[in-house]
C-alpha cells in the first residue's frame, strides 16, 4: 500500500516508517517538524536503503494537504501529527485544540475529496481519564483530565461520526507509555526542552546532561510506593500499526474499531530508574518529591483484542526497552542534529 504518514519524522511516526517499508508498504511523509527534526529523514532513508517521498507543512493548510493527498494515489493515511504533552496542554489550551482538531478536519476533508477510505490514528490511552479499572479494556467510558487527552477523546468522537457514513475506515490505536528506540541506535526519542516522560528524562541523566530525576510521589498503593505504568517499545508500538492498517484492508466491513497497545503490565518508576542502571551501567541520581495532581496509582491496558483481532503482541522486555534507549542516548547525546 502506498500510505501518507502524517507526523512522519516523529518519535513513533518515524520509527512506524521503517516498519512500513520492511512490510512493503511505500511510506510519504508529512511534518510541520514543530515536534521533530529534518535531520531524521536522512537516517531514515539509511536505515531502510532507499529515499522517502517528505512534505514539511502544517496539515492546517487545507491547500497543501489537499494537493498532496490529490497527487498521491494513496491507499491509506496513519495519523501522528499533532501537539502531544500534557502539562503544556493545560498551560495553552487553546493552541492544542486548534492543532490537534484543526489537522484532523483539514485530513478528513481531503481524504474525502480525493477517496482515501482507511485511517489508522494516533490516539492515547489518556481517553480512559481518572478510572481506577485495570487492567484497563477498551470498551470502558471515555474522558480525559487535560486539554490534552479531551483533543484525543474529541478527536476519536470525530472519527466514529466519520466512519459512521460508511465513507472511511477507521482504526483507532490507544498507546500507553512508548519507550525505547530502533536497535540500531540511528533513531529515537529527541523531545524538545524538559522531557515530560519518564524515560528519556532517565537517559539524559545517564548521559550527564540533567542532574537528577524528580520522583512524583513514593506513598502510592503499589509494591515500592511509585506509580505503576504501562510502557511499550516502540519497535511493538510501531508494529501495532502496520497490523492494524493491514487489518483494515482485510476487513472493508469494518467501520471503526478501538484497539489497546500496551503489554499489559506494570512497571514502578524505581524499577524503571533500576532497569536502566543496569543496562546503560550508569547511576541514575534520584530525588522523591510530591506527586503530581492527577496522577493515578496504576495504569497499564488490556490488549488481548488486539492480540486475539490484530495477532499483534507486544514481545519487547524492559531490559531490551533500557539498552535501545540507552544505545540511541549515548550515540545521541544531544539528540538529532539541529
Amino acid at each position: 500500500m502506498r500510505v501518507l504518514v502524517t507526523g512522519g519524522a516523529g518519535y513513533i511516526g518515524s520509527h512506524t516508517v521503517v516498519q512500513l517499508v520492511a512490510a512493503g508498504h511505500t511510506p510519504v511523509v508529512v511534518d510541520s517538524h514543530v515536534n521533530s527534526r529534518p535531520s531524521v529523514l536522512p537516517r531514515l532513508e539509511e536505515l531502510i536503503g532507499t529515499t522517502i517521498e517528505s512534505h514539511a507543512f502544517d496539515l492546517r493548510d487545507a491547500d497543501k494537504t489537499s494537493a498532496v493527498l490529490a497527487e498521491g494515489c494513496f491507499d491509506a493515511v496513519i495519523h501522528f501529527a499533532g501537539l502531544k504533552a500534557v502539562g503544556e496542554s493545560s498551560q495553552i489550551p487553546l493552541e492544542y485544540y486548534d492543532n490537534n482538531l484543526g489537522t484532523t478536519f483539514a485530513l478528513l476533508r481531503a481524504m474525502e475529496r480525493h477517496g482515501v477510505r482507511q485511517l489508522v490514528f494516533s490516539s492515547s490511552a489518556t481517553v480512559y481519564g481518572e478510572t481506577t479499572t485495570v487492567p484497563m479494556p477498551e470498551h470502558l467510558p471515555t474522558g480525559a483530565t487535560n486539554p490534552y487527552g479531551w483533543t484525543k477523546v474529541m478527536q476519536e468522537q470525530i472519527l466514529r461520526d466519520v466512519a459512521a457514513t460508511g465513507t472511511t475506515q477507521v482504526a483507532l490505536l490507544r498507546y500507553f507509555n512508548p519507550v525505547g528506540a530502533h536497535p540500531s541506535g540511528t533513531i529515537g526519542e529527541d523531545p524538545q526542552g524538559i522531557p515530560n516522560n519518564l524515560m528519556p528524562f532517565i537517559a539524559q541523566v545517564a548521559v550527564g546532561r540533567r542532574e537528577r530525576l524528580q520522583v512524583f510521589g513514593d506513598d502510592y498503593p503499589t509494591p515500592d510506593g511509585t506509580p505503576l505504568r504501562d510502557y511499550i517499545h516502540v519497535e511493538d508500538l510501531a508494529a501495532g500499526h502496520v497490523a492494524a492498517l493491514e487489518y483494515l484492508a482485510a476487513h472493508p466491513d469494518t467501520h471503526v474499531r478501538e484497539w489497546n497497545l500496551g503489554t499489559g503490565t506494570g512497571t514502578s518508576v524505581l524499577e524503571m530508574v533500576a532497569a536502566f542502571e543496569a543496562g546503560s551501567g550508569r547511576p541514575v541520581p534520584y530525588e522523591v518529591v510530591d506527586r503530581r495532581p492527577g496522577d493515578l496509582a496504576t495504569v497499564y491496558a488490556d490488549p488481548t483484542r488486539a492480540e486475539a483481532e490484530l495477532g499483534w503482541r507486544a514481545t519487547r522486555t524492559i531490559e531490551q526497552m533500557c539498552a535501545d534507549t540507552w544505545r540511541w542516548q549515548s550515540a545521541n547525546p544531544q539528540g538529532y542534529p539541529g
